[in-house]
């Protein structure tokens, strides 16, 4: 099993875009999550540090710039999705990367928090 360090830049990231009400509360996850040409397409346009804003973590021992390095994508790459934070902490959870799901957690509840969700 892959190992994780939690990406602090994407956590900001987020805690950006759920300030700015950047985020969609209800949404099906399996339909709007990125896919392989969704991230293509993203990074013809974007940086690499711009795509690793969406991943609040990263793989012990990838290389930066590919990306194996970046996992648990938090948003469809403009937005927050509450759905895909749930997922995040679900995964994280059920791997046991405590860090990562704390950190996702913590999002969700701001998230919350933010849209008035009680």
């Amino acid at each position: 099993m892959a190992k994780y360090l939690l990406n602090q830049a994407a956590v900001e990231a987020a805690r950006s875009l759920i300030g700015s009400r950047q985020y969609v509360l209800d949404s099906d996850w399996g339909e709007v999550q990125p896919r392989a040409a969704d991230e293509n397409a993203f990074l013809e346009r974007h940086s690499w540090e711009e795509y690793a804003a969406w991943h609040l973590a990263l793989t012990d021992g990838s290389h930066d710039e590919t990306k194996a390095r970046y996992g648990f994508v938090y948003g469809d790459l403009r937005r927050v999705h509450r759905t895909g934070l749930i997922a995040c902490v679900y995964r994280a959870s059920e791997w046991r990367h405590k860090e990562i799901e704390l950190a996702a957690h913590d999002l969700l509840q701001e998230l919350d928090a933010k849209a008035g969700i009680a």
